[in-house]
């Protein structure tokens, strides 16, 4: 019997023959992923530590970005501690404030590559299935432990089989395409499953897949996968990982899934989600009556060149509205200086834009961008339930880098195919 992703890749780490979905396995990942929660998670285990020190000094992976730079001695406080952690345990893979989002880091610097299986103490660590890695969160308690022990437990989850046909319309992007597969499968559609990507994947880069896989936790998902094809290849070449660096992964034929189900995706127009939840999905041009305080372009969901090449192509020339506040984040330092390089922070501080360091900050409402009671913001992030972005009262709408920087223009919520 065929074999899917998640019971292919499980049965590697477990070192067994096949595994079965609702199957406990204990598996040995090759990385775990920690942020700025790794102060509170090395403190959990102190004593431990300073008695066994850690599994591997290659294990962890740690970016400082959700609150960068640091916004209250708390915070500087914790930074410092896991500054002095990774000096005491000789940690390998340490990046400080600045260098960038984690995930975007991770799938930068080749800490996930094809056919591993990567954990973090984040929920969007599903990111790494853009580029066909086996990557999912877990929580503080399971991340301390891995740190002492290198080990830790899953449970084979069941696998959902999506296909894509069609080709995608101008102006609609890949976080449209999962805006509409999150409306029609529920927030909690794919709970616990491992989702697969087939079928049409060609229309979408690696920055693509980063945005649909960042987000198949928001429908529920363990992870969300993409095999590698020639585009995983050549983007994973042009970081300078070799195809001897890997082995990819791939789902049989003949494999047995909970579910299959096909969007085409030339029907697919310019999508947001509404508040509070990521599956209140409506087409952009019946919202063009909200007017917005606030939009935000960047995060871990959409902060990559790809991202604010489309943004920069539809502000250039333009200003943002006088009654909006636009914000770019980059999600990443490399990113960052591309965008220089190719003269989109200038496009976007000709236009009115607020320039942030690469980090999360207002994704979670933490640092820089925090919304004020009664506010929309119009963001390019993966969650907009009540008080994500700071108050309670404000209201956030999610959307692609093309709606987002239209919006910006307009002022109120725009869809992109009316600007260009």
């Amino acid at each position: 019997m065929g074999m899917t992703f998640a019971e292919k890749i499980l049965s590697k780490y477990a070192k067994e023959k096949e595994t079965t979905p609702g199957q406990i396995v204990t598996v040995h990942p090759n990385h775990v992923l920690t942020h700025d929660n790794t102060a509170a998670i090395i403190q959990k285990i102190s004593k431990e530590l300073d008695s066994h020190g850690v599994f591997s000094s290659d294990l962890p992976v740690i970016v400082l970005d959700h609150v960068i730079p640091a916004a209250s001695e708390k915070t500087a406080l914790n930074h410092k501690l896991v500054r002095e952690f990774v000096k005491k345990h000789h940690i390998k893979h340490f990046y400080d404030v600045g260098q960038g989002v984690c995930h975007q880091i991770v799938i930068e610097k080749g800490l996930a590559l094809p056919g591993q299986l990567v954990l973090g103490s984040d929920s969007h660590t599903c990111s790494y299935g853009a580029i066909g890695a086996f990557s999912s969160g877990i929580d503080r308690t399971e991340a301390a432990a891995l740190l002492l022990t290198g080990e830790t437990w899953l449970k084979v989850p069941q696998s959902i089989q999506m296909i894509f046909e069609g080709q995608l319309q101008k102006m609609v992007s890949a976080k449209d395409v999962i805006l509409h597969i999150i409306r029609d499968i529920s927030a909690s559609g794919a709970t616990y499953c491992s989702v697969e990507f087939h079928g049409q994947v060609s229309e979408f880069s690696v920055d693509d897949r980063f945005t649909i896989t960042n987000m198949g936790v928001e429908m529920g998902a363990k992870n969300a996968v993409f095999f590698v094809d020639d585009i995983t290849k050549k983007y994973l070449g042009s970081i300078g990982v070799s195809e001897n660096r890997y082995d990819s992964i791939q789902a049989d034929t003949d494999a047995i899934y909970q579910d299959s189900l096909t969007y085409d995706i030339s029907d697919i127009v310019p999508l947001v989600a509404c508040p509070h939840t990521v599956d209140n999905v409506k087409p952009a041009d019946e919202l063009n009556d909200i007017q917005i305080d606030q939009c935000l372009i960047g995060t871990c969901t959409n902060g990559r060149g790809s991202d604010l090449e489309v943004a920069a192509n539809i502000l250039k020339g333009k200003r943002v509205h006088p009654d909006v506040r636009l914000i770019i984040l980059p999600a990443s330092k490399s990113i960052f200086q591309h965008a220089l390089e190719k003269g989109y922070i200038k496009i976007f501080v000709d236009a009115g834009a607020m320039i942030l360091p690469p980090g999360c900050g207002p994704c979670l409402g933490a640092h820089q961008g925090v919304l004020s009671p009664g506010e929309r913001c119009l963001s390019t992030a993966n969650r907009n339930f009540k008080g994500r972005m700071g108050s309670k009262e404000a209201e956030i709408y999610l959307a692609s880098p093309a709606t987002v920087a239209s919006s910006a223009i307009k002022g109120t919520i725009t869809d992109p195919r009316e600007v260009i």
